[in-house]
């Protein structure tokens, strides 16, 4: 049997680089994949006889290598049965339907010739009328979008046969091409799980894009702290340009599309389109006036082009397939799969994608297997720190550009954070508006000073110090900056305060009116007691107080001095009887 390990970055962190390094030790012949989207199981090790998967072992520690080697020269599974995944486990994966992330997990991201095996760089070929086939015109490429319905997968949902269209009959000869893998939302990383598990389909996705658009230099823009994509993303560039698959007269067929990567420096503004631009240009990253647009006017004022990661990885897929097959999956005003980020209080936490058309339920219930801990699910943060927050009432929300927009959340990128009943949704504004208050650029003043008054208003509130018409001001200022920024950035940063107004007013209320916060999150409204009836005078809280605030005597009742409390918590996680209670 063949043993490959699971290399991504989840992978990594979690251990498997220790893993190969172990069965390497034992003479095992180790191959390796990507990331297949299970994260909370990683380390992941697959066993395939021949090319069919044998068995799937998850949480390897490098301890187990041993038994793991000893299972694949033999062909006995029995020693490894305790690691093997579960069936609801895979789950998972068997409710998914898999087209961005089609090879994830599958194939060696480091093998060319792994990515040709599964049908890799044949829709190119097939547009180019390579080995026969009767070609494409760029015309009829981007018509085959269009009939595709595929959106932007970046955020904002726009159509993507249109801007090739616009780039396409735009006047001039010297065109770009550019994908923003500016991946900068808290709790995302689905652009780094694609280009570190399948950086080849990113690449046949942008030469596509660029003969429909008519690009001779194309640009990957990606964020320096992805350093394993940035690896493999350039081996990947290398190895196609050596198969003649990349550079200059592409499969002999006279089509020429030179690729770069520019790292950028991390600043979340640069995903925006116009940012990003400017950035790539060597400039600092600040949004410019539109129009013109980017398909007018981009990169060094020449005609230009911008798609994320998860919308290249889709368009192979689509002309392989036909875009009415990519069609077919959806809604009516939402067609295809889309990629989501599942993080937060949830119990099976990692990558999903799924067709539009779901409910949150389906994904965060149905795949995710709900809240972890046995507590009670409260919220879904959707698209990010720009996007908004979604409570349980609403779980039924079919997964839809148009049916999120109603909620008053947005599609994103893709990152849905899970909230349980202990998150205080009032410091979740406040988390993500501090995010999105140091990312601005500046350079317009609603942005610029309405973030931080909004961000002043919040810490204000939880702690302990909010005011009766606070929330009026908040709502005041979210209208003025979402109608007076220049860029998305500041027109969409007031949606976590909008949406956790409009759905929990009430803990506004609790913290402005009661000086209480009820999930017990913000500890500058917490109390601490101790309830004597269950206290057995052990000292233990006593000891551990960094303030002195508690007294007794020993296997006696204590009690806390509030005066002198600091509000730390020690004495709670200490106290192993439930004596000491959060109010």
């Amino acid at each position: 049997m063949r043993i490959v390990v699971g290399e991504g970055s989840c992978g990594l962190a979690a251990g498997a680089g220790k893993v190969h390094a172990a069965l390497t030790a034992l003479g095992a012949d180790v191959g390796i994949t990507g990331c297949i989207g299970m994260c909370y199981l990683e380390p992941i090790v697959d066993l395939y006889d021949g090319g069919s998967l044998a068995a799937r072992l998850v949480r390897v520690r490098d301890g187990d290598a041993a038994r793991i080697a000893a299972a694949a020269s033999s062909g006995d599974l029995a020693g490894v049965a305790d690691l093997r995944i579960s069936a609801e486990d895979e789950d998972f994966l068997a409710k998914q339907t898999r087209i961005a992330l089609r090879h994830c997990g599958l194939i060696d991201p480091e093998s060319l010739d792994a990515y040709r095996a599964a049908d890799g760089y044949k829709a190119i070929a097939n547009i180019l009328g390579v080995g026969g086939a009767p070609g494409l015109t760029p015309e009829q490429v981007i018509e085959e979008i269009k009939v595709s319905g595929l959106a932007g997968r970046g955020g904002a949902g726009f159509p993507t046969w249109f801007k090739w269209n616009a780039a396409r009959k735009a006047s001039g000869d010297e065109k770009y091409l550019i994908c923003n893998a500016d991946e900068g939302d808290p709790g995302a990383f689905m652009d780094r799980a694609v280009i570190e598990s399948d950086p080849h389909s990113l690449i046949e996705g942008m030469l596509i894009a660029a003969y429909a658009i008519g690009a001779a230099q194309a640009f990957v823009y990606v964020r320096a702290e992805y350093p394993l994509a940035i690896v493999r993303l350039q081996k990947a560039i290398k190895d196609a340009e050596a198969a003649n698959l990349l550079g200059d007269n592409i499969l002999g067929t006279g089509f020429s599309c030179r690729l770069r990567i520019k790292a950028g420096a991390g600043a979340f503004v640069c995903g925006e389109e116009t940012a990003l631009i400017e950035s790539l240009e060597g400039s600092r990253g600040m949004p410019r006036l539109k129009p013109p647009f980017p398909a007018e006017k981009g990169y060094t004022g020449k005609p230009s082009n911008i798609n994320n990661v998860e919308t290249f990885a889709n368009v192979a897929w689509i002309m392989l397939n036909g875009g009415a097959a990519f069609a077919a999956m959806g809604t009516e005003t939402s067609k295809g799969t889309k990629v989501f980020a599942l993080t937060g209080k949830i119990r099976r936490g990692g990558l999903v994608e799924v067709p539009m058309g779901l409910t949150l339920r389906d994904v965060i219930f149905g795949i995710g297997g709900g809240v972890r801990d046995g507590r009670k699910f409260k919220a879904v943060q959707m698209g990010g720190p720009s996007g908004g927050c979604i409570p349980e009432s609403l779980l039924d929300t079919l997964i839809d550009y148009k049916a999120l927009g109603a909620t008053g959340a947005i599609m994103g990128s893709g990152g849905m954070v899970v909230m349980d009943d202990s998150t205080c949704m009032v410091n979740m504004a406040r988390f993500f508006l501090d995010f999105t208050a140091k990312e601005s650029c500046g350079k317009c003043v609603p942005c610029r000073i309405g973030t931080k008054r909004l961000h002043e208003t919040l810490v204000r509130i939880t702690e302990g110090k909010g005011r009766e018409g606070d929330v009026e001001l908040l709502e005041e200022l979210c209208k003025g900056i979402k109608d007076g920024a220049l860029c998305g950035l500041g027109q969409t940063a007031p949606n976590p305060v909008l949406t956790t107004i409009r759905y929990f007013r009430d803990e506004y209320d609790a913290h402005i009116r009661e000086k209480r916060c009820p999930a017990h999150e913000c500890a500058a409204l917490r109390t601490y007691s101790i309830d004597a009836a269950k206290c057995k005078g052990c000292t233990a809280c006593a000891r551990k107080c960094p303030a002195k605030a508690i007294s007794g005597v020993l296997r006696g009742p204590h009690a806390i001095d509030a005066a002198k409390c600091v509000k730390c918590g020690a004495c709670a996680a200490t106290c192993k009887f439930g004596a000491v209670t959060v109010g």
